[in-house]
């Protein structure tokens, strides 16, 4: 689409006749593997994250509902307790659907991590999803105090080479440390990271210059990033626009951690200035405050798609509309005062202070926990 052209609102679909795979643009991540640019994400599936048990069988027929309206590729873990087995549920009726999961060993283990744990936990993937091979298996780790992250990458790959996975990704590393792991050879061609208008780390990190900051060093190495957050657990909507700030304890911790970045980002004050700046951008569009937030991550450099939450479907026709339309120059200049807002340093750098705000809420050991 011209910029030059007015936007045109994505039509509708309706849940009788699903839009299809045509309206959905992809992208590819390595030569004959194409992924559409939202991708769903499971963590609102996990039994980590939720405080009701779900139905499985209505989780899959809403799942199945994003996949034939064109939204094929799924985001999952490891540690997403359930989650491997829900998306192996939908692969037995919808075969072509792409699963997407991580490698997360627990903080506990990583000093006696070996080949052979590698290979029992992606065997373990690959027996919940009922599949052959995993489509792409996203590595992260706790700790570099631990210094076996290069080591266990290569031991990834050696199974990807086994032809248990198809492509290797990673996931919040920083800059120097997936440096090392791309340095020894491990074909990395996707990084997971947190990329929203509340947390721009990856198109800034250390003050190196341009080369060490994240979009850079992926750009020079043609890894593809996918971005997380990009909604900030739903503060990002229509629905937060004039409302005060939530009172804890909130619903789950999601919610807790994207209220953190509200904070990091300047609190509930700027964060609403930045919800009005949102809506007058949609109104112009026709679409919705998310739908705009969504599309300022697409539109960044080396963004090839961005995760969002798939609880159920009821937000598909609103999801499709990002499809629809492209931000104009007068739009960006309007979001350029908050360009400055958000966590400091590199990917993932607040998360990973000890005893620290961001740190507090996370759970290290949720692999044990996940086991079956």
């Amino acid at each position: 689409m011209n910029r030059s052209e007015p936007a045109k609102p994505a039509k509708p679909a309706k849940p009788e006749d699903p839009a299809g795979p045509e309206e959905v643009d992809r992208r590819e991540l390595a030569p004959g593997y194409a992924v559409p640019r939202i991708i769903s994400g499971g963590w609102q599936l996990s039994q980590g994250h939720r405080r009701t048990a779900i139905d499985p069988d209505a989780a899959v027929r809403q799942m199945r509902q994003l996949a034939n309206a064109g939204l094929t590729t799924f985001d999952c873990g490891d540690i997403y307790a359930g989650v491997e087995a829900l998306l192996g549920k939908l692969l037995e009726i919808s075969p072509d659907v792409q699963v997407h999961t991580k490698f997360v060993p627990d903080q506990d283990a990583l000093p006696g991590i070996d080949r052979k744990h590698v290979e029992g936990i992606i065997d373990r993937s690959l027996r919940r999803l009922g599949v052959e091979r995993l489509d792409l298996v996203q590595f992260a780790w706790w700790d570099y105090e631990v210094p076996r992250y290069v080591e266990t990458a290569v031991w990834l790959d050696e199974q990807r080479r086994a032809g248990k996975i198809r492509l290797l990704g990673a996931t919040n590393f920083d800059v120097p440390h997936l440096a090392e792991i791309v340095a020894a050879g491990v074909p990395i061609v996707a990084h997971q990271v947190q990329y929203s208008l509340l947390d721009r780390r990856p198109e800034r990190g250390p003050e190196h210059g341009p080369e060490q900051r994240m979009l850079g060093f992926c750009r020079e190495h043609g890894i593809h990033l996918l971005a997380y957050g990009t909604l900030g657990g739903g503060f990002l909507s229509d629905r937060h626009l004039d409302r005060p700030d939530p009172v804890p304890p909130l619903a789950n911790r999601s919610l807790v951690k994207y209220r953190l970045m509200i904070d990091e980002f300047g609190g509930w004050s700027r964060f609403q200035d930045l919800l009005g700046t949102l809506a007058r951008i949609a109104s112009r569009h026709g679409v919705s405050i998310a739908n705009v937030a969504t599309r300022w991550t697409l539109e960044r450099a080396g963004v090839a798609a961005a995760i969002v939450g798939a609880f159920d479907a009821g937000h598909l026709d609103d999801n499709l509309r990002v499809f629809g339309f492209e931000l104009a120059k007068e739009d960006l200049e309007c979001l350029e005062p908050f360009a400055d807002a958000g966590p400091p340093g590199d990917v993932y750098a607040a998360e990973r202070v000890p005893d620290g705000r961001h740190a507090a809420i996370m759970k290290y050991n949720l692999n044990r926990e996940a086991s079956d």
